[in-house]
């Protein structure tokens, strides 16, 4: 529980644990009204008042006892970390109850309790538990396919991103081999592009153009195509675990990272970074899967309910992309990080370098897709609107 109370305190508005008597309190509550309750409690303002959080945890308990089935949904960030980050856990708990007229109880798992990222997926995959968050990327070493959106500048802006997932290509040419391999894709959560965010002292400025980051160590996942995208950008990239990469840039291990805005925010990099560079090159984004035989084992009432209330939940993620990202382009700057745009002609510099167009993508886009006229089919349907907006002005 420590390790969750300090996680918590690094995420602003999910609670403000920065003194030990508000730390004891949160687990006073915890351990009076469970944990559940306790963290809904800090997050909606109602930790330091009995009757609320007696309400909380009557409502909860009522709920639990009423469902036909308890889910647990593991994730890798605390509750309130939306603000920042819209990751929308305790939005796709509601949703997931009201949607299957109670017959649900949600159990979240946040801040990383189950794990985070592989860990997860495995968990959802071996039906340890039955659903969870995590990031695209993370999910391709189990379901290569989706690793097509880190090639860079065809699907990297939001929009084109949200159009792409919702289209029926993308459906035909991924989620069936994604369900063959034991997940079932719920609902994607759209963040923003990733960025080129570099440690301080590195540069005079922001990287305008991949000439700035020629030769320096670029943090990158696990994903060989996030490494090839660096390569191809001049950088020498560096595969770190995440749970590893700030010490790694503090101790000048990497040089640079390419999360979104937001994502730094909530992982505490304010105090290691200059400059953050918004080259839009390629999706920062999330998705909910659930275990298919778990899906496929539940009534069809429920089946219809979790899926209404992914959507649901999908359409809420997209609705709040600006006020996270305006509230995380805020709190880094308040702390001195500088955010930078670059213009259209040094965005020209970037895709030249490394994006989709080039023929060293085509054998990716062959062994990802099945063929370049699959892939001609993909990138045309993010051109297309399914009927759901997102703001791109990121």
């Amino acid at each position: 529980m420590s390790r969750l109370t300090k996680m918590l305190s690094r995420v602003p508005g999910a609670l403000d644990t920065s003194s030990q008597s508000e730390r004891r309190h949160f687990l006073s509550t915890v351990a009076r009204y469970g944990f559940t309750a306790a963290v809904l409690g800090a997050v909606g303002g109602g930790l330091f008042s009995e009757s609320a959080m007696a309400a909380v945890s009557q409502e909860e308990n009522e709920r639990e006892k009423a469902a036909d089935t308890t889910l647990t949904v593991g994730t890798g960030y605390v509750l309130g970390a939306s603000r920042a980050y819209p990751i929308m856990q305790l939005n796709f708990k509601e949703n997931l109850q009201n949607f299957t007229g109670g017959r649900l109880y949600v159990k979240l798992a946040p801040g990383g309790q189950l794990g985070a990222g592989g860990a997860l997926i495995t968990k959802v995959q071996n039906g340890t538990i039955a659903m969870a968050q995590h990031s695209i990327s993370n999910l391709s070493p189990f379901a290569p396919e989706v690793d097509l959106i880190n090639i860079p500048y065809w699907c990297g802006e939001n929009q084109k991103l949200i159009n792409l997932v919702t289209s029926k290509a993308w459906q035909d040419t991924v989620h069936d081999k994604v369900e063959a391999r034991g997940f079932k894709i719920l609902t994607y959560i759209c963040i923003d592009p990733r960025t080129v965010a570099v440690r301080g002292g590195l540069l005079d400025g922001p990287a305008r153009t991949p000439e700035d980051i020629k030769g320096i160590k670029f943090r990158v996942p696990s994903s060989q195509i996030l490494q090839k995208v660096y390569r191809l950008a001049g950088a020498n990239p560096t595969p770190i675990a995440w749970g590893e990469t700030s010490s790694a840039i503090k101790q000048g291990v990497a040089d640079a990272l390419d999360p979104s805005v937001q994502a730094l925010l909530v992982f505490g990099f304010t105090d290691i970074l200059a400059n953050i560079s918004t080259i839009r090159s390629v999706p920062d984004a999330q998705v909910y899967t659930c275990n298919k035989a778990w899906f496929d084992g539940q009534p069809k009432e429920i089946q219809d309910g979790v899926l209404q209330a992914s959507d649901v939940t999908f359409r809420e993620n997209l609705a709040k992309v600006p006020a996270a990202r305006a509230y995380a382009y805020d709190q880094m700057r308040k702390a001195g990080v500088s955010i930078y745009s670059p213009s259209d002609a040094e965005l020209d510099q970037w895709r030249e370098r490394c994006g989709h167009q080039l023929a060293t993508w085509d054998d990716t886009k062959v062994e990802l897709a099945g063929s370049l006229e699959v892939f001609e089919k993909l990138l045309a349907a993010t051109e297309v609107s399914n009927g759901y907006y997102v703001d791109s002005n990121g």
